[in-house]
């Protein structure tokens, strides 16, 4: 029986690292997608393999389109057709109030988060619906508690990248419901990850209603979750896992 295939843009560090070795060890066979940490890009290719599965690195840019379609194609050429799909490459910017902020790291922000997403989601789309003679595919994109709560003071334009993505989920999902696919979200609170800027995790913990901030692993099971056919009838979803934020 041959193994799910998951392929995990931004898939180096992080949530996505966390989510791509979990996947390993559960079955699946992992695409990590990554920018420009090749080394970081190993270490999760290794611990899947360790785990039993094949795995391979595949550098690009999730912002530039050409990227994209080079990431999905040589994934499907190594591994097999993609059956699942994690969006985790993700950006904030400095943190700053928004009258602070440059227009350069907005549009960076947005490119990579939102324009970038909706890429990939096209892409998820056009490989796996069945309108497209695909078999069907599960699909997670990583939003952020930023959105909800709009990031006032620290990042108001990735809030309003993120709520762009929890918007698409919805859209999305629902244009493709009776074509194989299902499109949900993880929406993570204050995760412990090097997206964080240095200090806001010890900063900000006495406020969490847990006491402390979440862990890469913990966001990782939600999103294996989702991504299972134990969700079978999740679409259009959007889990928190946020700690009670």
């Amino acid at each position: 029986m041959s193994r799910p295939v998951l392929l995990i843009a931004g898939g180096s560090r992080g949530i996505g690292a966390a989510t791509a070795r979990l996947a390993g060890a559960r079955g699946y066979d992992v695409a990590v997608n990554y920018k420009s940490n090749s080394n970081a890009a190993a270490g999760v290719v290794a611990a899947v393999k360790a785990a039993g599965g094949k795995a391979v690195a595949i550098q690009g840019d999730m912002a530039i389109e050409a990227d994209i379609e080079r990431t999905f194609d040589a994934a499907a050429r190594e591994l097999g057709a993609i059956t699942h799909f994690v969006h985790s490459s993700g950006i904030s910017g400095k943190y700053s109030r928004l009258d602070e902020v440059d227009a350069q790291t907005m549009r960076e922000v947005i490119d990579v988060d939102t324009f970038g997403a909706l890429l990939c989601l096209r892409a998820c789309v056009r490989r796996m619906s069945t309108k497209h003679n695909g078999k069907g595919g599960s699909v997670v994109m990583l939003s952020s508690m930023a959105a909800p709560l709009g990031g006032a003071n620290e990042c108001v334009w990735y809030a309003a990248a993120k709520a762009g993505v929890d918007s698409m989920v919805i859209g999305v999902s629902r244009e493709v419901a009776k074509e194989g696919v299902r499109v949900n979200a993880v929406t993570p609170g204050v995760i412990d990850t090097d997206i964080q800027p240095p200090g806001r995790v010890d900063r900000v913990t006495p406020l969490l209603p847990m006491g402390r901030a979440g862990q890469a692993g913990e966001v990782a099971e939600a999103i294996l979750f989702l991504l299972s056919d134990g969700a079978s009838y999740v679409n259009g979803a959007n889990l928190r896992v946020s700690g009670a934020r």
